[in-house]
C-alpha cells in the first residue's frame, strides 16, 4: 500500500475533522503547524501566519508565554497527575478554588472541575436535576437556552446548543426549549425600537415559562455574548429585562463564560460587562490561557448551599472525571489568571478595544458588510449581498469561508461563522499587529467580494 507522503495528505488520510469544511480540506490541504511565536503559528513550510482566532478563542497570552510554559514544567516534576475523588486533591487544586470564588461575582461559592467547556455545562445541568430532585420537585429537568447558542458538544450540551447542525445526531433531546436569539440586528421586527425588541423577547420567556410550567423549568443557560454564534453582543437591557422573570420563578440562570471569562468582553467575566449576577458561573478557555484542558463549574453562595445539603443528603456527589481537578492543569490555571488580571493583558485589551472597534467600523462601510458587532477583544463582520435589505448572500457561495481562506492564504487565521468573519486575537496584540489583521482582512474581503458581489 502506497503511504501518502505530505504532511497535508497524511493529515486527511488518517484523521476525522470536526467543525472543518471539508471542500476546503480537499481543494487546499490541511495547515499542518508545527509551533507558534507570541500571536503567530507557523505551518510545516516555515509559513507564519497571525491567529485572529487565539487558536480557538483561548491561546490569550500567545503560543510561547514562558511563565505558562515554566508553571507548567514546576508542576510536572513536583507532582504531574491525579484526580479529586475520594476525599483526595492536589494542593493546587485547592488554591485554584479558592482562586476562582475570590474572582468571581460571588462572595461565597464552591467550584467544581471538568476537562472542558461542553462537560462543564453537561455537569452544570446534571448538578441541577439532581438538586431540584433532592428538593423533591424531580420534575424540574427542562433547560432554557437561546436560538445560535452555542454550550457544547455532549449530547446534553448539544442539545443546549441552538444550532440547526445538531439535528444530524438526532439531538436536541427532549425538554431543551430554545427562546429567540437576542440579535436585533438581525431579528428585530420592522418598525420595532430595540428597547420593543427586548421587551418582546422578556414576554417570550414569561410566556414560555408559563406554558412549560415553572415547576418543570431546571434552569436558564445564557453567555453574555454568543461566541459560536456570530459574536452577537445581547440587545441593549437584554439581561436587566429576563433577570427578573427568572427570579420570580426562582429559576436558576447560569452565565456560560466559556468564551467570555477572563477578559475577552473588557471585564474579568462578560456578566460584569452587561451587569447582571447569575447563580452559577461555567468557565473554560481562558482559564488556562489554552495550555491545559480544563472546564470548572462556579457555584455562587446560594445555590452552593443547596446542593451542599443535596450532596450532605446521600453523603456524596455521584459525578467526576479522572482528570477533575488536575495538579497540572491547576496550577497552569493559577499561573494563567495572574498572567492575565496582572501582567498587563486585561488592560491592553481595553486599552486596544477602541482601535479594534474603529477598525472594523471602516471595514464596515463596504457595501456587501451588514453590520459589525462585538466588545473588547471580540468582534464579527456580517456579510451580506444586499445592504439595505440585509439580505444574505447564496449559502452555496460559501462567502465566509472563502474570505477566510483568503485571509489564510495571506497570512491571517480569522473565523468564518454562518455569514460572519470573527476576530477574537490574543490579549498580547499590540497596534502593529493589530494593523497587519486590518491590512489582510480588507484585502481578502475586497478579492472576494469582486467575485460574487
Amino acid at each position: 500500500m502506497n503511504q501518502p507522503q505530505s504532511w497535508e495528505a497524511r493529515a486527511e488520510e488518517y484523521s476525522l475533522y470536526g467543525f472543518t469544511d471539508m471542500p476546503s480540506v480537499h481543494q487546499r490541504g490541511t495547515v499542518v503547524i508545527t509551533h507558534g511565536e507570541g500571536p503567530y503559528i507557523v505551518d510545516v513550510h516555515g509559513r507564519r501566519y497571525l491567529d485572529a482566532n487565539s487558536g480557538l478563542w483561548n491561546m490569550v497570552a500567545g503560543f510561547d508565554h514562558k511563565g505558562m510554559i515554566e508553571a507548567a514544567k514546576a508542576q510536572y516534576e513536583r507532582f504531574p497527575g491525579y484526580h479529586s475523588f475520594f476525599g483526595r486533591m492536589s494542593d493546587q487544586t485547592v488554591m485554584l478554588s479558592e482562586k476562582l470564588v475570590e474572582v468571581s461575582p460571588f462572595a461565597t461559592g464552591k467550584v467544581f472541575y471538568t476537562n472542558s467547556g461542553s462537560e462543564a455545562n453537561d455537569t452544570m445541568v446534571k448538578i441541577l436535576w439532581f438538586l431540584h430532585a433532592a428538593e423533591g420537585k424531580p420534575q424540574r429537568r427542562k433547560i432554557l437556552t437561546r436560538w445560535n447558542a452555542y454550550h457544547g458538544v455532549t449530547a446534553v450540551s448539544a442539545s443546549m446548543t441552538g444550532k440547526p447542525y445538531n439535528s444530524v445526531f438526532g439531538l436536541p433531546l427532549p425538554g431543551f426549549i430554545h427562546l429567540t436569539c437576542p440579535h436585533y440586528w438581525r431579528f428585530g421586527e420592522a418598525g420595532e425600537t430595540e428597547e420593543q425588541f427586548v421587551q418582546r423577547l422578556a414576554r417570550e420567556l414569561d410566556e414560555t415559562i408559563a406554558r412549560e410550567g415553572a415547576d418543570t423549568i431546571a434552569g436558564f443557560f445564557a453567555e453574555p455574548v454568543m461566541g459560536a454564534g456570530g459574536v452577537i453582543p445581547p440587545a441593549k437591557g437584554y439581561f436587566q429585562a429576563i433577570l427578573p422573570i427568572l427570579r420570580k420563578y426562582d429559576i436558576p440562570m447560569i452565565s456560560d463564560e466559556v468564551i467570555c471569562g477572563f477578559g475577552r468582553t473588557g471585564n474579568t467575566w462578560g456578566a460584569q460587562t452587561y451587569d447582571y449576577t447569575p447563580d452559577a458561573i461555567i468557565s473554560s478557555k481562558n482559564l488556562t490561557a489554552g495550555f491545559f484542558p480544563m472546564g470548572a463549574v462556579i457555584l455562587g453562595g446560594e445555590l452552593a448551599k443547596r446542593v451542599q445539603a443535596a450532596v450532605e443528603a446521600i453523603e456524596e456527589f455521584p459525578h467526576g472525571f479522572t482528570a477533575s481537578g488536575h495538579p497540572v492543569g491547576c496550577a497552569i490555571a493559577l499561573k494563567a489568571i495572574d498572567v492575565v488580571m496582572n501582567e498587563g493583558l486585561a488592560e491592553n485589551v481595553k486599552r486596544l478595544a477602541p482601535r479594534f472597534e474603529e477598525g472594523l467600523q471602516r471595514l464596515a462601510q463596504k457595501p456587501n458588510i451588514g453590520e459589525y458587532r462585538g466588545v473588547g477583544f471580540m468582534w464579527a463582520l456580517e456579510a451580506v449581498k444586499d445592504k439595505a435589505t440585509k439580505t444574505p448572500f447564496d449559502g452555496a457561495l460559501s462567502v465566509s469561508e472563502r474570505i477566510a481562506n483568503t485571509c489564510t492564504d495571506l497570512g491571517l487565521i480569522c473565523r468564518p461563522l454562518g455569514q460572519s468573519v470573527v476576530l477574537c486575537p490574543p490579549f498580547i496584540m499590540t497596534e502593529g499587529q493589530m494593523d497587519e489583521m486590518f491590512e489582510k482582512l480588507e484585502k481578502a474581503l475586497d478579492k472576494v467580494f469582486a467575485e460574487v458581489a
